[in-house]
């Protein structure tokens, strides 16, 4: 069984993280080490907060080491702000640098639109059916939402995951053994327990 290291960002969820990894039956540790990092066999970025605050903590050497990590191709998962960060920039923190290891951006949800009928509410929070091309992801599956903010991939095939909240959403993107999701597993039930067992002990989804 490959350890999975858990990034500690100094903010959002990860304690319930940790949790829902135990219960997928992996083996984790929790660390801001940037030599930790660098030589994890897997990695989870997970996170509920401000982008600016997640750019900021990963601006030093803990940034670095994961970028080196994702270049040689450590299986990563990121959640929700873990998605976020890889990206260029952000709407909701204009001017804060993400890790630009994918191209594009994250950007507000629209006021306005409609769901049946009514206003959509944001942030968009609760559970959402998403379609989905990747093995990790079940397609059809149901999963847990909180967020106000939605990356726009400039490369639309990086966007393996979509939920319909008015508009086609990105609900994940994936590249090689790099796959991020904007929902969150640790609050999805048992599919997202499994989500996580799979990307702790298996390695036919890369």
């Amino acid at each position: 069984m490959a350890e999975v290291t858990l990034v500690d960002l100094g903010m959002g969820n990860v304690r319930s993280v940790l949790r829902a990894l135990e219960r997928a039956g992996a083996r984790s540790t929790l660390t801001s080490d940037p030599k930790a990092i660098a030589s994890a066999e897997r990695l989870v970025v997970p996170g509920q907060g401000h982008f600016g605050d997640g750019a900021r903590a990963m601006r030093g050497e803990a940034g670095q080491a994961l970028r080196a990590a994702l270049a040689v191709g450590t299986p990563f998962l990121g959640i929700c702000l873990g998605l976020q960060l890889l990206f260029e920039s952000s709407e909701e923190a204009e001017g804060e640098a993400g890790l630009g290891v994918l191209g594009g951006r994250v950007k507000r949800f629209e006021a306005g639109r409609a769901i049946e009928g009514r206003p959509r509410k944001v942030p968009h929070m609760g559970w959402n059916q998403v379609r989905s091309s990747h093995p990790l992801i079940p397609d059809g599956g149901w999963f847990y939402f909180v967020h106000s903010f939605h990356a726009v991939p400039a490369d639309p095939s990086l966007t393996v995951a979509t939920a319909d909240y008015g508009e086609p959403v990105c609900a994940a993107v994936a590249r090689g053994s790099l796959l991020a999701t904007q929902f969150h597993p640790e609050k999805s039930g048992a599919q997202g327990i499994e989500l996580l067992r799979r990307f702790a002990h298996e390695t036919s989804w890369r």
